[in-house]
């Protein structure tokens, strides 16, 4: 199996919606299944949800939906991507994203709606009551991390794994993989928490507020490394 393709290293060079858009396409191709000509809602189904809301949806937003928003392996594994009829409003912001159990929500807020590319806010438990949070500054990432973490959230048996980081901090990770070139992104869950992104060849690793970590590889081996690399009690260890 193939480790070919570096998650760091692919979107260092990534720039522009394109670019993003190429991204999804590798990282799909190399971690998951290839994205196909099924894999996105049509022109019609986007359309008909712009007439219900009452405007037209960013580009950006048509172009994700248009190119994997079916795919549920890519955006629904824990939290869950909403399809275009699911689209909706809810105290100043398009909401397209929501947590399992509803406990937070992603959104472009309504006066960004002229944006090709708009910013992407997040509300959840950690933020003041109804105040929604910076994200990402552009939807297009945002898209990326989302892709990520489902990814993440949904490792096949044997290449997956999660911990509690007791007596591991951001540096010992940042010691042995390359931060991936995404910004900081706003815990929901913990206050003033972010999450941080870290690769090698054939493993991608999420590191929540510095408390939790997770680790995704395409392969057992690979996944064997990275605890080797960063020992500790990994939950799922005696199943591999």
């Amino acid at each position: 199996m193939s480790v070919g393709f570096d998650v760091g290293e692919a979107l260092a060079g990534v720039r522009g919606r394109g670019g993003v858009w190429g991204f999804v396409r590798g990282f799909a191709e190399g971690w998951r299944v290839p994205l196909g000509a099924g894999d996105g809602y049509g022109e019609g189904e986007i359309a008909d949800a712009e007439r219900r809301l009452g405007f037209a949806l960013p580009v950006a937003v048509r172009e994700a939906y248009g190119l994997f928003g079916r795919r549920r392996d890519l955006t629904s594994n824990q939290d869950r991507l909403l399809a275009p009829g699911e689209l909706e409003v809810r105290e100043g912001a398009l909401v397209y994203r929501v947590e399992n159990q509803y406990a937070a929500e992603w959104g472009v807020l309504l006066a960004d709606l002229d944006q090709d590319d708009p910013p992407v806010h997040v509300r959840g438990a950690a933020g003041s009551p109804g105040r929604p949070l910076p994200f990402l500054d552009r939807f297009s990432l945002a898209c990326v991390e989302m892709v990520l973490a489902e990814s993440v959230f949904g490792a096949p048996d044997g290449l997956g794994d999660n911990r509690h980081l007791d007596g591991v901090g951001p540096g010992d990770i940042a010691s042995r993989y390359t931060r991936v070139p995404l910004p900081d992104c706003p815990l929901w869950a913990v206050d003033g928490g972010v999450t941080r992104w870290f690769s090698a060849p054939g493993v991608l690793l999420r590191e929540d507020a510095g408390q939790w970590l997770w680790a995704l590889a395409r392969t057992g081996s690979a996944l064997a490394r990275v605890r080797n690399d960063l020992p500790g009690d990994w939950l799922l260890s005696a199943r591999s």
